[in-house]
């Protein structure tokens, strides 16, 4: 009796034993009791999903399982596992979303420093990609973000340490019965179900998608050969979820969760998962009750139609069929006027020939934004400028201010900008009292204005030349890092194409010689500007001065003046003192020289600059571009070409777009940015 005793209790301990090395297993068809870790903005609701994000933008929240997980073996490195969970991901519009879901293995639950957007509430620009992270990844994306070489804005790729995918997908499925590929929208607000399986032996992950209503497809969407010890070396790791919001109102639900370490994760009862939410519209008339003595119902019914024919007079807007197609960029008037307080002094920004700018914070998101009131008078060329707006507010950079939309209402054209706490640059560089900008910042802000051309000229799907880049139209975000704003004055043409206007634009000083003869916009005459715009930075100087009737200093003349006697770098801002790098001022000066050559082929592109300015290509001599007679090449007749096309230039409107309907007579852009 006792030796039977005994070997129960073996074979009890044993099995014990076993199932411990198994590891953790466990699974969740909905959350109401689920062993998890919250963080931000997640959530679990009533009816038991877990919500990583709300309609806030700009928002992170983490769900991660609570206790640690032991991956690491020490037979062959990190352990084999499988999981399996159900999402869904509701955008605010049908066609734009603000940023995806991330399966995630890490070291912490909690990630200090992150930031939300593109870094998916993960990273931050300072550690994306650094080995030292030791987090795994799977993304679900739904914006294509370029700086990160996203395949496209609708992927599933495996991250290690940052979010430049080792392999990524299209989203979609292999149909079990005839292998066709299928897409699918991630953001369709329909729930998926995702599988995410290691085999620790043969160094693989496999990743499959399909919708809920189908069997698990039997080829992965995604198959990647990587040992995980490389990444997985804590032997305690957490597994969870992770997701941020953008500048779209996003929602992000993970509906039921499966996981085992040493084997396959059980199967989802999709039956039990909790329900997704669908948006309701209340009516108004059916939140205010029916009187039931005749006489008030009259008296309501009257009151009622005073009250809508005042509303409706109040924020009536323009809207013509052919606007259908640009709702999500197409904001109400009634929202603007609210978030600006109806448009109250105490909340104008700035104002000029082209109209007032206006602060606001919308009602329903409390983002804050920057609202520009233009008077318009015609509609003619209305509906392709209003295109272009569109267009223009799909460019997605860090460097570039965001055009997020329009109004139109009876004489006026309202355009919406993200807000930029700090203005813009020129009055730091010219203000009063003296600039408070050290040269560091202002190194900064030169890289990145730079970065941002680049991305108009040769990165983006279109070739869009600014045509007015200068230190007015260079706004500052709350770190002080330059966005590049002000697209009144914008062309947009398909790459390998040449544009076809040719109106005189821009601002004196900052305008190309070439451009006065042809009017037409290349991409030299952004790179002509761009120098302009790094001697104003470096030297704190206007590029034109006028002291007097009969009196103008250039500025690029006075620094190639500098540059001749072997001293450009005493053409510095003197606000500076002896605080600044004098090879980055030198390389600055040297290149605002390079960048205003009268003859366009000889200037730089964007991305030869954004190298010189990386250190990544060395610049080239400057003594190569002189005369035979010693002076710099086009700089006498720099100077006479901008008396000359003074007078051209004002003969011109200052933009195709703006003829016909805006009354300002200044050169001021009718779109720049928000301050």
């Amino acid at each position: 009796m006792i030796f039977n005793l005994s070997i129960v209790l073996s074979l009890l301990v044993a099995s014990v034993v076993s199932a411990a090395s198994e590891g953790p297993n466990f699974i969740f068809n909905g959350f109401q009791s689920a062993n998890l870790s919250l963080d931000g903005m997640a959530v679990v609701t009533q009816n038991g999903l877990l919500k990583l994000t709300n309609e806030t933008r700009q928002r992170i929240g983490h769900g991660f399982y609570l206790n640690p997980v032991n991956f690491v073996n020490s037979s062959y490195g990190v352990s084999s596992f499988s999981t399996t969970f159900v999402f869904a991901i509701i955008s605010e519009y049908p066609n734009l979303s603000g940023h995806g879901i991330a399966f995630v293995v890490a070291p912490t639950k909690t990630f200090p420093g992150a930031q939300p957007s593109q870094h998916l509430g993960l990273f931050n620009d300072g550690n994306d990609g650094n080995t030292t992270n030791h987090i795994f990844a799977v993304e679900l994306d739904t914006i294509q973000n370029i700086e990160l070489k996203d395949i496209d804005g609708n992927h599933v790729g495996i991250d290690i340490n940052g979010l430049i995918s080792e392999e990524a997908k299209t989203a979609g499925f292999y149909s079990n019965n005839n292998g066709e590929f299928r897409n699918l929208t991630l953001i369709s607000g329909q729930p998926m179900q995702v599988w995410i399986e290691y085999d620790g032996i043969n160094k693989e992950i496999n990743v499959t998608l399909a919708p809920i209503d189908i069997p698990k497809p039997k080829t992965p969407l995604l198959s990647y050969s990587l040992d995980l010890s490389s990444v997985i070396k804590n032997s305690s790791m957490f597994v969870g979820f992770s997701s941020s919001t953008g500048s779209v109102s996003t929602s992000h639900y993970i509906l039921g969760w499966s996981f085992r370490l040493k084997g396959e994760a059980q199967s989802l009862d999709i039956s039990r998962l909790p329900k997704l939410p669908r948006k309701k519209q209340r009516s108004q008339v059916l939140t205010i009750g029916l009187p039931l003595i005749s006489g008030g119902i009259l008296l309501l019914m009257i009151l009622g139609i005073v009250h809508i024919v005042r509303r409706k007079r109040k924020f009536a807007e323009l809207l013509e069929d052919w606007e259908l197609d640009y709702g999500p960029h197409r904001f109400k008037y009634k929202d603007l006027y609210i978030a600006t307080n109806g448009f109250k002094e105490k909340e104008i920004l700035g104002s000029g020939g082209f109209g007032r700018v206006y602060k606001g914070v919308l009602p329903k998101s409390k983002l804050e934004i920057a609202v520009k009131r233009v008077s318009h008078e015609s509609r003619q060329g209305m509906k392709e400028f209003v295109a272009e707006i569109v267009s223009l507010g799909r460019l997605r950079h860090r460097n570039l201010v965001q055009l997020l939309g329009y109004c139109r209402r009876k004489g006026e054209l309202l355009l919406v900008y993200d807000y930029m706490q700090n203005g813009s640059l020129d009055k730091y560089l010219f203000g009063e009292p003296n600039p408070s900008l050290n040269w560091s910042q202002r190194f900064r802000i030169i890289k990145g204005v730079a970065a941002g051309l680049l991305y108009l000229h040769e990165e983006w799907e279109q070739v869009v030349i600014h045509r007015d880049v200068k230190a007015s139209n260079v706004l500052l975000d709350n770190e002080l890092n330059g966005r590049l704003g002000d697209f009144g004055l914008a062309r947009l043409y398909d790459h390998g194409t040449d544009p076809q206007t040719t109106h005189i634009v821009g601002t004196l000083g900052y305008l190309a010689p070439e451009h006065t003869r042809s009017g037409r916009p290349t991409t030299h005459m952004d790179v002509f500007a761009f120098g302009a715009f790094l001697l104003e930075v470096a030297t704190g100087k206007r590029p034109i001065e006028i002291r007097g009737m009969t009196e103008d200093v250039i500025l690029v003349d006075w620094v190639f003046l500098c540059w001749a006697r072997g001293a450009i770098v005493e053409a510095r801002d003197p606000n500076l003192g002896t605080e600044y790098v004098k090879e980055e001022m030198e390389m600055v000066l040297k290149l605002g020289l390079l960048c205003s050559q009268s003859n366009p082929m000889g200037r730089p592109s964007m991305r030869q600059i954004v190298q010189y300015l990386e250190c990544e290509a060395p610049m080239p001599e400057m003594g190569s571009i002189e005369t035979s007679g010693g002076g710099y090449e086009g700089f006498d007749d720099l100077a006479m070409s901008y008396n000359s096309s003074l007078d051209k230039a004002i003969a011109y409107s200052t933009s195709s777009f703006e003829r016909g309907f805006c009354h300002s007579s200044d050169a001021q852009s009718l779109l720049s940015g928000g301050r």
